[in-house]
Parts: structure tokens; C-alpha cells; sequence
């Protein structure tokens, strides 16, 4: 695995493939205020992603489900169930998470995929401490490709 971390936005990657910071699905997500990765991800892809999110139904947390990327220019988009019913990310829901969105991605034959730092921001892990557990993660994960991990800026 080729491995390596940076600063600025995931949506400006040069990748196969994203991964959404998403949550457990319960909730419809047209009630949902736009936030965050998802909240950058619905204005420039447009609904049809979450529409088809929609349509799966509850995401066991730490689970990886995958969409069409709508009007982003990747193959696809990954959402990862990172925070619980109360809106917060621990250990296992990061780990999980990563584990099953390069097992996904890998499935797939993505060579390359981009995430951004699974539960921090609305899932309340503090950033530095994610990017240790999700680079803890992607130490014994095994993924022919290279990974991305985004650490987010504006205008970098």
C-alpha cells in the first residue's frame, strides 16, 4: 500500500474512489443539514448519491456501503457508518470503518481511494488522535493501491 497523508480538500483528489464520513443511515438523509464531507459532497455531486444511500436502509456501525459518485468525477463513493446513534465516533467505529471501506474498495479493484478523518469533525474524535488510529489501521490492512488520507484545509 501506498500510503500518504495531506492537506486540502477530498474532493479535489485525483483518485478511483472517495469515502463519506456518513452515520448509521436511520435517519432519511433529506432531514439531515448539510455538514462536513457530506455536506461538501451533496452541493457538488447533486442528491443522486444520497438518494441511492437512501435506498439501503440502516448501516450497521462501522459498516461500508458503496454509491455512484453523481456528478464527482470518481467511480464511486464509499459511506462509512463512523458515528453512533448519538452522534459521536469511537475507536472501534474508526477502525471498522477504514477496515471495511479498502476491504470494499478492494473488492471493487479501486487502485486508489481518498478518506478524510473518520470520525473527527461532527463525530467529536479530536483530529490528531484519528490520524493515528486510522494510520494504526492501515498498518495491517492489506490493499494493493494507494490510499489517501485528507486532512482538511481550505484553499491549501
Amino acid at each position: 500500500m501506498q500510503l500518504t497523508v495531506v492537506d486540502g480538500d477530498l474532493l479535489d483528489q485525483k483518485v478511483d474512489v472517495i469515502v463519506n464520513a456518513w452515520n448509521r443511515n436511520i435517519f432519511p438523509w433529506w432531514l439531515l443539514l448539510p455538514q462536513g464531507v457530506s455536506g461538501a459532497i451533496k452541493k457538488r455531486a447533486g442528491l443522486a448519491p444520497f438518494r441511492e444511500l437512501g435506498r439501503m436502509g440502516a448501516i450497521p456501525l462501522g459498516h461500508a456501503v458503496e454509491t455512484t459518485a453523481g456528478k464527482l468525477p470518481f467511480k464511486s463513493i464509499i459511506h462509512v457508518a463512523g458515528i453512533n446513534m448519538l452522534w459521536r465516533s469511537s475507536e472501534r467505529s474508526i477502525r471498522d470503518s477504514v477496515r471495511n471501506a479498502l476491504r470494499l474498495a478492494s473488492d471493487k479493484q479501486y487502485a486508489s481511494i481518498a478518506m478524510p478523518l473518520i470520525g473527527a469533525g461532527s463525530g467529536g474524535g479530536k483530529p490528531g488522535n484519528v490520524l493515528e488510529i486510522i494510520q494504526d489501521e492501515l498498518g495491517i490492512i492489506e490493499f494493493n493501491g494507494e490510499v489517501v488520507i485528507v486532512r482538511y484545509r481550505k484553499n491549501v
